[in-house]
């Protein structure tokens, strides 16, 4: 299955490039936030420390190993059979893992009232990402690049736009349940920025998100 291999490492490809864009956006998010608001000397710097040692470490580390969580989980169910009892299977056998490396639930606290909460929407996230990995990875049509994939994949602009809505449903719900009560963080200052620049980052990325479709299907 030659196209498996390829398609496995165009999509991650991919996604490496977007978390590294993200992370970039993050930093200059947070910059701003701090250069708008009038905090102390001592609250800034600890912020921004904060920020650039969890970017290069846990958020870079983390969400690399999500991604082979994922892509690594589609193509077991690609190879194994692709029945619902598998699909089940192969959720539970790598959602723990996906779990401890997902960085919204990783930076609050597990003792939290919604931290049940925040826990299902990062499963519900995880099972999306499977459906649409699989997808990608299934496509057996002589493709190139990224966008020649995803073509393939989803064939429509419709349902392109229809599957990254669903996604961002689930983001959209995390970030929800942090701004309603902060206090699911586990940080050491600035949850007001941190909270800030997270949401304009998602509005930022949504933006972003549905002009790459328009660039992938509008030719």
């Amino acid at each position: 299955m030659d196209h498996l291999e390829r398609n496995y490492n165009i999509v991650k490809e991919k996604m490496v490039q977007q978390m590294e864009e993200t992370i970039n956006k993050g930093r200059e998010l947070i910059d701003t936030e701090l250069d708008a608001g009038i905090l102390n000397f001592i609250v800034r710097p600890v912020v921004k420390a904060f920020y650039d040692y969890w970017a290069q470490h846990d958020a870079r580390k983390g969400t690399l190993k999500q991604i082979d969580i994922t892509l690594n989980a589609g193509k077991q169910l690609l190879l194994n059979g692709n029945s619902e009892e598998s699909f089940n299977r192969i959720i539970e056998e790598n959602f723990p893992g996906y779990l401890k490396s997902d960085q919204v639930t990783y930076r609050c606290s597990k003792n939290h009232k919604n931290y049940e909460k925040l826990k299902e929407n990062a499963k519900e996230t995880f099972i999306n990402y499977l459906r649409e990995v699989k997808a990608f990875l299934s496509v057996e049509e002589n493709v190139t690049d990224y966008r020649e994939l995803a073509r393939s994949a989803f064939k429509s602009k419709e349902i392109a736009s229809k599957n990254l809505k669903k996604q961002l449903e689930f983001t959209e719900r995390g970030i929800r349940l942090i701004e309603d009560d902060p206090s699911i963080l586990s940080l050491p200052a600035g949850k007001k920025i941190v909270i800030k620049s997270l949401r304009k980052g998602f509005e930022e990325t949504k933006k972003e998100f549905f002009k790459g479709i328009d660039e992938t299907y509008d030719l």
